[in-house]
């Protein structure tokens, strides 16, 4: 049976449980870093820490990124001709995303290395669920469906009165002297 790879491995890179997975790993790994890493044959010799460097590489292009798109305007406001900070801020958009799956890629590569085991989960994987930890997606058809149930099961009064109970519950677990 092929070993499960989670969204967002990289091309290129064989499967954990493969033969040529480190091999695969080291080399692409080293395509993300600056070039100069090749020099150093600790990084190959020890491919985890040629991903934690990566990782770390990954991170500050996108803290990079991410500041540079929020100072552009400010940065180059009235010194591009007109249409050019846009056209700025849309590369930052396009890299940026780029880079963001890459550092996703990295840290999957990363932990395999590590020796984590990938596994497909029934709720999405865990890298999915770990994205979207405190982001509320569109309601899905069958939610809906159960949220509107269970509205009119309670009446207009009753979703009035379980609205009321979560407030209450969440005013007495407010810390003292902290606005509500």
């Amino acid at each position: 049976m092929a070993a499960y790879l989670p969204p967002g491995w990289p091309s290129g890179v064989h499967p954990p449980d493969s033969e040529e997975f480190e091999q695969t790993a080291v080399t692409w790994l080293l395509d993300v870093v600056p070039p100069d890493y090749r020099l150093h044959g600790v990084l190959r010799r020890h491919p985890v820490a040629l991903a934690v460097l990566a990782r770390h590489h990954m991170a500050a292009c996108v803290r990079g990124a991410r500041e540079g798109y929020r100072s552009a305007r400010t940065e180059l406001g009235g010194k591009l001709p007109p249409g050019g900070v846009e056209a700025v801020l849309e590369v930052y958009r396009t890299e940026g995303s780029r880079l963001v799956e890459t550092a996703r890629a990295v840290d999957l590569v990363g932990r395999a290395l590590r020796g984590e085991v990938f596994t497909p989960q029934l709720a999405g994987t865990q890298d999915e669920r770990r994205g979207a930890q405190g982001e509320r997606g569109p309601r899905s058809e069958g939610n809906a469906k159960n949220e509107d149930n269970a509205k009119s099961e309670r009446g207009p009064r009753g979703a009035r009165e379980a609205k009321g109970e979560r407030g209450a519950k969440s005013r007495r677990g407010a810390s003292p002297g902290r606005p509500r």
